[in-house]
This record gives structure tokens, sequence and C-alpha cells, in this order.
């Protein structure tokens, strides 16, 4: 007799349920330890924008937040005696102009009069020193005069680079010293700054990757949303110092532009490696709250999971090295 469709297809079903499945032999894996810690963003660089003359401020261009580029205006600052010893220049530089020009005329009748044979050499020579002096002296005022100009140009403060406004400490019609500071601005870049125990200073070094969890602060990011929900980024810079009883490193990552300043984080550093038991994530299920492998033997194993790694999942306990581990 010939079989039917049906037959044919449970006979399939079961060979299919009968095929063997795959069978991992625990034994103790090198992973790497991961430390949540926090890191607060901060610029590469702080610029800071400074008077450079003493006087009042004019003109305030910026505020706290604002975008600028590098060389802007970022405020003016007026010397009220600098434009009264302008005035000064001014009429000086025109008296010794006056007496350039009566210098010069002399110089030229004398030296007519010594052509003609009427006045001597002494004369001659009297009136072109006169002429030198007076040309040295109107040209000597004009520099002096160049310097008051340059000292009402250096008034305009400018920006040192391109940045965001952090603070302004000074407002409109304050008096304000050389050097003193006008304007605080954060360098375009940003990193995140670790400050961790000092013994991880010999297993931190400069290239080693960090794993940047979601903006605020909120819960564990490797046991909530696992690896892949995470940023990855490099240290920059192991500080040669040690701080406090803290080493100081610097994180480099791409998409910090719209973090505030000293603003918080949760990162994850690796503290070195340790051995432990990874079984792939296929093998163990939950079942009323509790999770479980399957064992060769048939019989079942109750687990204490831990993180997820690349498709395995550590056991923190229930499983020992040299048992064998069946995946559906």
């Amino acid at each position: 007799m010939r079989p039917t469709p049906l037959i044919a297809g449970l006979a399939c079903v079961l060979f299919a349920s009968a095929a063997p499945a795959a069978e991992i032999v625990v034994k103790p894996a090198s992973v790497e330890d991961w430390k949540a810690v926090f890191a607060t963003v901060e610029p590469v660089r702080q610029l800071v924008a400074r008077a450079r003359i003493g006087g009042t401020i004019d003109k305030l261009n910026v505020k706290e937040g604002d975008e600028i580029p590098a060389g802007a205006e970022v405020a003016t600052v007026v010397d009220e005696k600098l434009l009264l010893q302008m005035k000064v220049s001014d009429q000086r530089i025109r008296s010794q102009a006056a007496q350039r020009d009566q210098a010069k005329v002399d110089f030229d009748r004398i030296e007519e009069l010594k052509r003609r044979g009427v006045s001597s050499q002494t004369q001659l020579d009297q009136a072109r020193t006169a002429l030198d002096v007076a040309e040295r002296t109107l040209a000597a005022m004009q520099a002096e005069r160049g310097v008051i100009e340059q000292q009402m140009k250096e008034g305009v403060v400018y920006s040192p680079g391109a940045g965001r406004v952090l603070t302004v400490p000074v407002s409109v019609g304050r008096v304000v010293l050389p050097g003193e500071t006008i304007a605080t601005l954060a360098e375009d870049r940003y990193i995140l700054r670790l400050r961790l125990p000092e013994r991880h200073a010999q297993i931190m070094h400069a290239g080693d990757p960090v794993r940047i969890g979601a903006r605020g602060l909120g819960s564990d990011d490797l046991k909530g949303k696992g690896e892949e929900a995470l940023r990855t980024g490099r240290v920059r810079l192991v500080y040669p110092e040690i701080q406090g009883g803290l080493v100081v490193a610097d994180v480099e990552v791409e998409g910090l532009g719209n973090y505030f300043v000293g603003e918080r984080t949760r990162v994850y550093v690796t503290t070195g490696r340790r051995s432990a038991i990874v079984v792939p994530a296929a093998a163990v299920y939950a079942r009323a709250g509790a999770h479980f492998v399957r064992l060769k033997d048939g019989t079942e194993a109750v687990v204490q999971p831990g993180e997820a790694r690349d498709g395995q999942i550590e056991i923190l306990s229930g499983l020992q090295a040299g048992e064998v581990v069946v995946t559906p």
C-alpha cells in the first residue's frame, strides 16, 4: 500500500524533531570586565577673550550660549583719555608741521643766497640742520599718534577662536583693566573626561575602547539595552599626574556637540580580563521567572545569567566547567 501525503508529512516532521541538537562543552573563557563610571563633557580647550586696554565697556556683542566664529567682535572697550591724547597729538603735529614748513622756506632761501654768493656755507648748514630736526620731530610725533591710534583699535575684543560662549562676567558700562576676562568660550570640539581610582592607572592606555551610554544618568545600559545600543569612543589621553588618588583620562567620541559643558554621562571602561563561563544566548530560556539551560542528559539546570556579549551570555551560577549544554 502506498503512503498517503499526510503520513509522509508526519514522517518528515518526526524526522526533523529527531535531529540532534548542538552540544557545547562548558569551559571557562577569558572576558573583558567592564566598569560603569561617570564622565563629564568638557571642551578640548577653553578659550578666554581678554581686554587688551583698560577702560569702560561701551558695547557687548555676545551672551551666554552664543556660537561665534574665530575673530568675531566680542566687546568694545573705550578709554576717554586716549581720545584726549589723540586731540593733543593732532595739535602738536599741526604745530610741528608749520615749523617744518618754515624751516624748509628758510633753507630754500639761504640756498638761493648761497648760490648768488651772498650767504655763507655756515648759514646754509645751520638751515639744513634746522630742517632735518623739524622733519624728524614731525615723524616722531606722527609715530606717537600711531601708538595712540593702535591703542584705541585694541579696545575691540576679538574671539580667540570658534566656539560656544560659556560665561560673560562683564556688562556694558563696567570698568575693566588690561587682561581682564570679557568672555570664556568652549572650543567646538568636546571630549569626555574620566576620573578613575589610581589602581586603574596601569591598565588604561591611549587608544583603549570606551562604551558610552545613553544621554543622562539612567539605568545600566549594558544590562538594559545591550552592547549594540552603546556608542564607542577611544581614550585620547591619559594624564601622567594622579590627582587626589584619581587618574584622569580624556575620551574622544563623536556627537557631543549638543551636550552641555559639565554634563555627566555614564560610560563603561575595561578594567582588565577575567575567567568566566559563557554559553550561546540561544541556550538560555526563561520560564516562570527563572532561567534554565538544558543539559545533554535531558535535565534542566537553573542558572543566573549575566551580561550578554556578542551572542554569548555569561553564566554567573548554575553551571560547572565540563558540563555539556544543548541548544535547540
